[in-house]
């Protein structure tokens, strides 16, 4: 079931991508799967007051978000037709005062992660069940922020959070290797005190139990290693759909290869 919605997923960015002449559609395409998973698989969303928490830490990836809360009815499907328009519904990094489930404004590199570990220590202080998760970039994990909170969670034993790297091995200007080397990137979280465990991030059955596994009392992070513009065989591993525009006769050819 969740192949089908990721694909879903990915017609939607495609979609909002050339409705809106706005980039990062790569971006958005790599971490459909992980969506997916979470989303109509892995998070507790009622009641909507006790729900899990999703945070989309690297905010550029937000048509992932936005297509995936309208496929599960969280937000109206006709909200997306104000995505990244004057006057419109949606901006293009995520603004929590615009649409249900978008629950913090993220978009600074290295924020949404530290706001979703604060949001889990007060679950944590509070005895409650709800969990947190935060989907983090590659490139991403070179702020410095990143690594202060990956020194803060395990202190704290925060095992109700969950951070996810969409590690599509391409950022803005290059390879991650090529600007600041991640490797050995699982040894670096385990010695900061975290349960790390890597997997095929397009593999819904490897996510599924990755997710699962729940270590008392630490927190985890999943390397989920996958492709960017994942699903359109000519974006794939391509740096230049990391800013590039959806043209009319790109989207044909990107919804003919997603069928």
């Amino acid at each position: 079931m969740n192949s089908g919605i990721a694909n879903k997923i990915r017609k939607q960015i495609i979609q909002l991508a050339h409705g809106s002449g706005s980039p990062h559609v790569s971006s958005a395409l790599s971490c459909a799967d992980i969506l997916a998973v979470l989303y109509f698989e892995k998070m507790n969303l009622e009641p909507w007051a006790e729900r899990d928490i999703f945070v989309l830490s690297k905010a550029h990836a937000a048509m992932g978000l936005y297509s995936t809360l309208a496929l599960k009815g969280i937000i109206n499907i006709e909200e997306l037709n104000g995505y990244f328009k004057n006057n419109g519904t949606l901006p293009a990094h995520l603004d929590r005062f615009t649409g249900k489930g978008i629950e913090v404004s993220t978009g600074s590199l290295g924020h949404g992660f530290n706001m979703a570990l604060g949001i889990a220590f007060g679950f944590k202080i509070k005895g409650s069940k709800r969990k947190v998760y935060a989907l983090v970039g590659d490139g991403e994990t070179q702020e410095g922020s990143i690594w202060e909170g990956a020194l803060f969670a395990p202190t704290l034993g925060l095992d109700n959070f969950t951070a996810i790297i969409d590690y599509n091995n391409l950022q803005g200007y290059g390879r991650p290797k090529d600007i600041c080397q991640l490797e050995p990137l699982k040894s670096k979280w385990e010695s900061f005190g975290w349960f790390a465990i890597e997997v095929d991030g397009h593999n819904h059955e490897e996510l599924e139990k990755a997710f699962a596994k729940n270590p008392e009392g630490k927190p985890k992070v999943i390397i989920a290693h996958t492709v960017k513009g994942k699903g359109v065989s000519f974006m794939e591993d391509k740096l230049i759909w990391h800013y590039y525009i959806v043209t009319n006769e790109i989207k044909e050819k990107a919804l003919a290869d997603l069928n």
